[in-house]
C-alpha cells in the first residue's frame, strides 16, 4: 500500500518535459494562438482551396469581365474575366512557397555563418566583417540588379515559372541571412563558456560533433524565431519585386503581381488592390505574432514564470 501511494505521488510530482512547458507557455499567448490559427487557415485556403474551387486562375471569360462580387464570383472578376478568388488562392500559394523556401535558404546560410564565427575564433573576424558588408549594402537595389541580370538566363534555362522562382528565392535568401547569423553567433559565444561544452572539449570531442550534437540543439530557439520572421520578410520582399513588375509573369499571379495589375484601375475597382493588400498584411501580421509567441515560449526565463 505504501509503495502504491509512493508511486502515485511520484507520478503527480514528476517534472514535465521541456516541450510540454513550451506548449503550455505558447498557449497562454493569445496573439500567438490567433496568429497560428489565421496562418493555418491561409495555408489551407491557398494550398487546398484551388482543388475545391471550380474556376481556374488563368481561365479567360470575356463575357464575365469586370463582374462585381456575387455568389458565383465572391471577389468578382478582372478585366479579362478571370476569377479573382481563384487568382488570390493561386497567388497565395506562390507567395507562401517563395517565403518558405527563401526562409530555409537564409536560415541555413545564417546558421552556418553564425556557428562558424562563434566557435572558431580565427574565422570570427572575417565572417563578421563579411556580414557587416552585406548589412551595409542597399538590399532593394541589389535585388533589382540581380533580377535584371539573371532573369533572362534563368528563364531560358529552367522556363519562365521555375526560372523566376529560383531567381527570386535565391536573391531573397542570400540577402537576408545576416540577422540570423549575428543572433546565432552571440548564442554560440555564450554557450562556449558553459560547463557541458568545456567538459565535452576536455574529453577530446571533435569540432564537428561538438557543433552538431551540443551547439546546434541549444541554439534551436533563436533559429525557430528567426524562421517565422524570415517568412514574413520574404513575402514582403517578393511582393515588392512583383509590385515593381520584376517578379513572376502575369500567367503566374502572386499577391504582389495582383497589386501591380490592379494599380491602373484603383479608382474604378479599388477592391482589386485592397484584397491582395489585406492578404499580405494578415499573413505577415499572423507570422509576426507567431514569432512573438515562440520567442516567449522558448525563453526559459519567461517560461519559468
Amino acid at each position: 500500500m505504501t509503495e502504491t501511494v509512493h508511486s502515485s505521488n511520484m507520478k503527480e510530482t514528476a517534472p514535465s518535459s521541456q516541450w510540454a512547458d513550451v506548449w503550455r507557455q505558447f498557449r497562454r499567448h493569445r496573439g500567438a494562438m490567433a496568429g497560428a490559427a489565421i496562418f493555418l487557415l491561409i495555408i489551407l485556403g491557398c494550398f487546398l482551396g484551388p482543388y475545391l474551387w471550380p474556376y481556374s486562375p488563368t481561365k479567360v471569360d470575356i463575357l464575365a469581365r469586370d463582374s462585381p462580387m456575387s455568389l458565383a464570383h465572391p471577389l468578382g472578376t478582372d478585366q479579362l474575366g478571370r476569377d479573382l478568388l481563384a487568382r488570390m488562392m493561386a497567388g497565395g500559394r506562390i507567395s507562401l512557397s517563395v517565403g518558405l523556401v527563401a526562409m530555409f535558404l537564409s536560415l541555413a546560410l545564417g546558421t552556418l555563418v553564425g556557428v562558424l564565427a562563434g566557435y572558431f575564433r580565427k574565422l570570427d573576424g572575417v565572417l563578421m566583417r563579411f556580414t557587416d558588408l552585406f548589412l551595409a549594402l542597399p538590399l532593394l537595389p541589389l535585388l533589382l540588379v540581380m533580377v535584371m541580370l539573371f532573369r533572362g538566363t534563368l528563364s531560358a534555362t529552367f522556363g519562365p515559372a521555375a526560372g523566376i522562382f529560383l531567381l527570386i528565392v535565391t536573391a531573397i535568401g542570400i540577402t537576408s541571412w545576416m540577422q540570423a547569423a549575428r543572433i546565432v553567433r552571440g548564442d554560440v559565444l555564450a554557450l562556449k563558456e558553459r560547463e557541458f561544452i568545456l567538459a565535452a572539449r576536455s574529453i577530446g570531442t571533435r569540432p564537428t560533433k561538438m557543433i552538431t550534437r551540443h551547439l546546434l540543439p541549444n541554439v534551436l530557439s533563436p533559429i525557430m524565431v528567426s524562421a517565422t520572421l524570415g517568412i514574413a520578410n520574404a513575402i514582403i520582399t517578393e511582393s515588392s519585386l512583383s509590385f515593381l513588375g520584376l517578379g513572376f509573369p502575369p500567367d503566374f499571379p502572386t499577391w504582389g503581381r495582383l497589386l501591380y495589375d490592379a494599380v491602373d484601375q484603383i479608382q474604378i475597382h479599388p477592391m482589386r488592390v485592397v484584397m491582395p493588400g489585406i492578404a499580405i498584411s494578415l499573413t505577415v501580421l499572423s507570422v509576426n505574432y507567431l514569432g512573438d509567441g515562440l520567442r516567449d515560449a522558448l525563453d526559459p526565463r519567461i517560461r519559468g514564470r
